[in-house]
């Protein structure tokens, strides 16, 4: 397991209920869900460049 370190962000409460249902549809925890989220976006910004 890589290390991880923990941050807080501050969201709708719309957004967050949507994102939590996402995850237990795709059978994913909070935390994974985001990294995935965010290392995807990161990759196709990264793509656009």
């Amino acid at each position: 397991m890589s290390d991880k370190t923990q941050f807080n962000v501050y969201l709708p409460p719309e957004l967050i209920k949507a994102v939590k249902h996402r995850c237990v549809d795709e059978g994913l925890s909070l935390s994974a869900f985001v990294e995935r989220v965010l290392g995807d976006y990161l990759e196709k910004t990264k793509e656009d460049e």
